[in-house]
């Protein structure tokens, strides 16, 4: 019995084994609830509910057997970003990785350490606190303010002046939708040049906020800009972002990342998606079209609810909210609960698809809270 026990003991994963950082110990991972979906109406995590151009479905099934057993390559690809985007960048001014979230790993790996600070608004998309944890940061949040959620522009700027490190900005803002002019950033960056301002524009297309067309990166080298072709373009499963900005910073990002991030897969939907942005123009417009509906419907209903940008809008349910949320579940449609975060509590943020699945959601939505048809 005791030969057995100490055996067991040796093959146990509890202690003694090697001590991760303090930061990494008291850390909670960010995750998502993303099993499951596939069969679901998915409103729950702002994807393209449609998928992606059939260009880019068969651009994947010409991808030759043999080619799977090769590295990926990239060549173009920054070229092909910069000519979508209709901007006088050159290729060492777009950085490409797994994912958006892998750039904002990457760029607190790069610029965060230990006793500086994150400076960002609340709520706001989750995996910046987690990244900043990582690096021992300290986390200065600041909230949107009032019902309607404005950015609190004059609290950030007496913020910047204390010289944090990095300003996480998402814009338009998920979950609030709250939008920041492109005029504004840019005022925020040449006035701190010693941080490092980074602009989340992920749901940009939805809004028209870009803060690209007006950046001009040899005089304001501390602002970045990240994009992707997962809310739009419909690529969330085969994960690749972009980001743009002075040379020496995407520069310094890319060092801390791996050398083939980025898998075939998405490098030739990243190519594909990219030679079709009528598909995705039209898909956006769709999703506006529904979004506009949406809030109509809501008004006449009389139903708290909050839209302003993004893909997505907040209802605040008559009814318990993880009741409703399973209602909505079992009927077939998933949407995100709030619950926890600051000034949205008891919310239910809702993806906006096609007009159609708007459509059935609000049929379900009504049903469920009793409301009048």
């Amino acid at each position: 019995m005791t030969a057995d026990r100490t055996a067991l003991e040796r093959l146990s994963p509890e202690p003694p084994f090697p001590s991760p950082r303090p930061e990494v110990e008291s850390l909670h991972a960010y995750s998502a609830p993303l099993e499951g979906r596939r069969q679901m109406l998915r409103l729950d995590f702002n994807e393209n509910t449609i998928g992606p151009s059939p260009k880019v479905v068969e651009a994947l099934r010409a991808i030759p057997a043999d080619h799977i057993a090769i590295y990926p390559e990239y060549d173009g690809l920054k070229e092909t970003v910069i000519a979508n985007l209709g901007l006088p960048l050159k290729p060492d001014q777009v950085g490409l990785f797994n994912g958006v979230d892998a750039a904002i790993h990457a760029i607190f790996h790069a610029y965060g350490d230990r006793g500086e600070t994150l400076l960002t608004t609340s709520p706001t998309f989750g995996y910046y606190t987690p990244c900043a944890q990582m690096q021992g940061m300290a986390i200065e949040t600041i909230p949107y303010e009032g019902e309607a959620f404005a950015f609190p522009l004059e609290r950030i700027r007496n913020a910047l002046q204390r010289g944090p490190r990095l300003l996480l900005i998402c814009n338009p803002n998920n979950p609030t939708g709250t939008r920041l002019a492109p005029e504004r950033i840019l005022e925020l960056a040449a006035a701190a040049p010693q941080t490092l301002v980074v602009v989340d524009e992920l749901y940009e297309a939805f809004t028209g906020d870009s803060v690209l067309p007006l950046a001009d990166f040899s005089a304001v080298p501390n602002l970045l800009v990240l994009r992707s072709l997962a809310k739009t373009a419909g690529l969330a499963g085969l994960r690749i972002g972009f980001a743009i900005g002075h040379a020496g910073v995407v520069d310094r990002i890319s060092r801390v990342t791996g050398p083939y991030d980025i898998n075939s897969f998405a490098v030739t939907a990243a190519f594909a998606a990219l030679s079709d942005q009528a598909y995705v123009d039209d898909y956006v417009a769709e999703v506006i079209q529904a979004r506009a509906w949406m809030g109509e419907q809501l008004c006449a209903a009389g139903v708290r609810h909050h839209v302003e940008g993004g893909n997505y809008l907040l209802i605040w349910p008559k009814g318990d909210p993880a009741a409703v949320d399973q209602a909505l579940r079992e009927a077939g449609i998933l949407v995100r609960a709030m619950t926890g975060k600051p000034l949205i509590d008891g919310s239910l943020r809702v993806s906006i698809g096609t007009l159609e699945q708007m459509q059935r959601f609000w049929a379900a939505y009504q049903r469920i809270e009793a409301l009048p048809a």
